[in-house]
């Protein structure tokens, strides 16, 4: 495993003192001596676009020519004492000649060069320039000072070489300059979370600049298992972004090897962090360094992915954090997702397939030479464990065009990122164990794909980036290309879990669950039959239906409901409407109903009949949780006929407010303090026992600060005051939470962003 020395800020800075790393390699003794070495730091990280990124080593980007300075105890004799310098890679070491040259450095091979101007009798100013593919890594760098009979050699110092979205020759180059800005340099992020009818907004902080990320970063790539089977063959192949990606993506999770995250979807998480809890990459990495490399627990898709993209950054490849609402995991390859409900609208668990509310991965920027040039750019990198991809769990980089234009052929994983954001859904209603009705849903899946907008926390909308005409979707399916799932694979048992469920193949083992999140799925164990067709139950139907929501659901507040029935027929009817409402828990098989209504109406014909529903905060406070979601069904039936149609709607409830004021505005000094003033309102109908306002912020306050209160009344205010301070630049995030005995799993949270310079 290759060593990182560590150095000081002032030897990367300034000077370093090389004689105690002097080798003698021959007598030599008329030979010059090195003295001084200036790694020139400060000009070559503003030059590399690599400031702040370390205060222990030098940072550069590939095919770009950094200087240092040597200084001679004696005078430099150019004519006949030639200067060689050494790089290595751990075991593997290219040398470059040092030349006189006012030419532009070669990007092929590594070459070195002074300028002869910079040229003096007791010191010189050296370029040197790796090759554009050069493996990204922890470099040594060495000088040979050498005559036709002597040589002396040196350590000079070490230095780190990351990618080059500036480098028109990379493969990781981006021409926009702006969105380098947001994909690589920015360390602030927003994800989308909830539901597509109700998006929520969580910043999330890369911490890229925070102390020894940069460090942790090259520690993953030299703790891989490439690397410990295949030394050479690593570095060999560190200079593809495509390697890169997968290394790391498989390296975010801990499924297969000394991986950063554990995931957990089911359960408590009282020996870890609650995926909820994390607010920025930095926390995570650290402790993973610290702990010797075990797995911080826990994480769920936004936390593995937000992970990734800040290792993808700091490696110098563009990337940003993408969320799909309504993500299909498809059980059986039959491009569909099956939703059952009762004749009483009540969803049944007795479906294998899955919808995720949301599910995030990365998109990082890349040209695909193992493809073609049409699929270069944006390449979805999945680091949450669902399936495995050649044996390890991970997923991609696929292509965004191959998703698009269902090329399902491409390498890496693009059949499954297809079903993942344009299957169809099928809905029936299921009576004595038979269908008699079903209605195909082609929008819902992979409704919304949204990204943060460049220089703003507003959403850019990627659906139309994924999807394409359905027809292509379907024919890939039926030409068998779809990843098929193991028929052996035993079912999840129903225990914890808020966010997501997936079905996964026998070697898949089911991410182990925590609350926190939206994701859910629905499924049935192979010993339950499914449902016969009764009679010819299709899509067409004389009645039509749709369920909508009225404003915003607001935790606290009623919820606001309207069905639409439309009688397409001229005969009136008599018709009989089922509301139900249902929880989606941890493992987000749909629970009994909490709320259910149905009542008579009659319909004229040809009429449209609009129905009004309103659930009052008493019906759902006691059942619905801070991050749960609610399924809202409506089956309307014909009295006569026993014809049935069925809408329905997921959504989530919006925390009440959170309100966070900084003294002097959200852009504060580094070693400066600033006072914030935290406050909760009680916006419910009843009194809150036990209620606890915790404030916490890496990087901006020591522990947490908590203020309490036995009981806090309907209207009344819990507030608390702290004192926050930055040691080092850059985005900090500042988290406070709400909870309360009543409901101790409904928690209110909100994060807010601080500047420091």
């Amino acid at each position: 495993m290759l060593f990182i020395p560590s150095v000081t800020c002032s030897s990367c800075c300034h000077t370093m003192d090389c004689m105690q790393q002097t080798q003698n390699c021959g007598i030599g003794y008329d030979l010059c001596q090195l003295k001084l070495v200036n790694l020139e730091a400060h000009d070559n990280h503003l030059y590399h676009e690599t400031q702040g990124l370390s205060e222990k080593h030098l940072v550069v980007r590939r095919g770009k020519p950094f200087k240092f300075t040597l200084m001679f105890d004696n005078q430099w004799h150019p004519y006949t004492e030639s200067l060689v310098l050494e790089v290595r890679l751990d075991n593997i070491a290219w040398k470059a000649p040092v030349h006189f040259s006012d030419e532009q450095l070669s990007t092929r091979d590594w070459t070195a060069k002074i300028n002869p101007g910079n040229m003096h009798s007791e010191s010189v100013t050296i370029h040197l320039c790796s090759p554009v593919l050069s493996p990204v890594g922890v470099y040594d760098l060495l000088l040979h000072i050498e005559t036709a009979q002597y040589r002396r050699s040196y350590a000079v110092g070490v230095f780190v070489l990351l990618c080059n979205p500036w480098l028109i020759h990379d493969p990781v180059y981006m021409s926009d300059n702006d969105r380098i800005q947001e994909y690589i340099k920015s360390d602030y992020g927003v994800i989308f979370m909830g539901t597509n009818l109700n998006i929520c907004q969580r910043p999330w902080s890369f911490g890229q600049y925070e102390p020894g990320v940069l460090e942790a970063c090259l520690k993953l790539l030299q703790v891989s298992p490439q690397h410990f089977h295949d030394k050479f063959g690593d570095y060999t192949h560190r200079g593809d972004p495509v390697y890169l990606s997968r290394v790391v993506c498989a390296m975010v999770n801990c499924q297969d090897d000394l991986g950063i995250l554990q995931g957990k979807w089911q359960g408590s998480c009282e020996d870890g962090v609650r995926p909820t809890e994390w607010s920025g990459s930095a926390d995570i990495l650290q402790r993973w360094v610290s702990s010797n490399f075990s797995p911080v627990r826990y994480g769920q898709c936004w936390v593995f992915a937000s992970v990734l993209c800040t290792v993808m950054r700091v490696l110098g490849i563009p990337s940003r954090v993408v969320t799909v609402f309504n993500a299909a995991h498809d059980c059986n390859s039959n491009g569909k997702i099956e939703e059952y409900y009762s004749s009483t609208g009540e969803k049944l668990n007795m479906s294998r397939d899955s919808i995720w509310n949301f599910h995030v991965w990365v998109e990082c920027w890349m040209r695909r030479p193992d493809l073609s040039e049409e699929f270069d750019g944006w390449q979805v990198v999945d680091p949450t464990p669902q399936e495995k991809s050649a044996g390890t769990y991970r997923c991609g980089p696929c292509s965004v065009a191959a998703v698009q234009h269902r090329v399902l052929g491409n390498a890496f994983d693009t059949p499954f990122i297809c079903a993942s954001v344009d299957a169809d859904v099928e809905r029936l209603i299921v009576r004595s164990g038979a269908v008699v009705s079903r209605k195909v849903n082609k929008e819902v899946v992979g409704q919304l794909i949204y990204t943060k907008s460049i220089g703003s926390d507003s959403p850019e909308n990627l659906t139309h980036t994924y999807k394409s005409k359905k027809g292509k979707f379907q024919s890939s399916y039926s030409e068998g290309n779809m990843m098929m799932m193991n028929p052996s694979c035993p079912m999840p048992t129903n225990d914890g879990g808020r966010n997501m469920m997936m079905m996964m193949s026998r070697s898949c083992p089911m991410p182990t669950n925590e609350g926190g999140g939206n994701m859910m799925m629905m499924m049935m164990s192979r010993s339950c039959p499914m449902p016969t067709n009764e009679g010819d139950s299709d899509s067409s139907s004389s009645l039509e239906v749709s369920l909508k929501l009225d404003g915003e659901p607001i935790m606290g507040e009623s919820i606001h409901v309207s069905v639409t029935v439309t009688n397409q027929t001229s005969n009136p009817r008599v018709l009989m409407e089922y509301l139900n409402a249902q929880i989606k828990e941890y493992n987000s098989h749909a629970q009994e109903s909490f709320w259910k209504t149905q009542k008579e109406v009659h319909l004229n014909p040809h009429d449209v009949l609009k129905l009004q529903h309103t659930i009052p905060p008493s019906e759902y406070e006691s059942a619905v949780a801070g991050d749960d979601i609610v399924n809202l069904s409506v089956v309307i039936e014909d009295v006569g006929t026993e014809e049935r149609v069925l809408d329905s709607q997921e959504f989530n409830l919006t925390s009440p407010e959170i309100n966070i004021e900084i003294e002097g505005g959200d852009s504060i000094q580094m070693r400066s303090e600033h006072t914030v003033q935290v406050s909760f309102t009680n916006k419910f109908t009843k009194a809150l026992r036990g209620a606890v306002l915790t404030v916490e912020g890496s990087g901006l306050l020591k522990g947490k600060h908590e203020a309490s209160l036995h009981l806090l009344k309907p209207g009344e205010k819990i507030e608390k005051q702290v004192s926050i301070m930055a040691s080092s630049p850059g985005t900090k995030l500042l988290m406070v939470k709400f909870s309360h005995s009543n409901s101790p799993n409904a928690v209110s949270r909100t994060f807010h962003k601080v500047t420091v310079t």
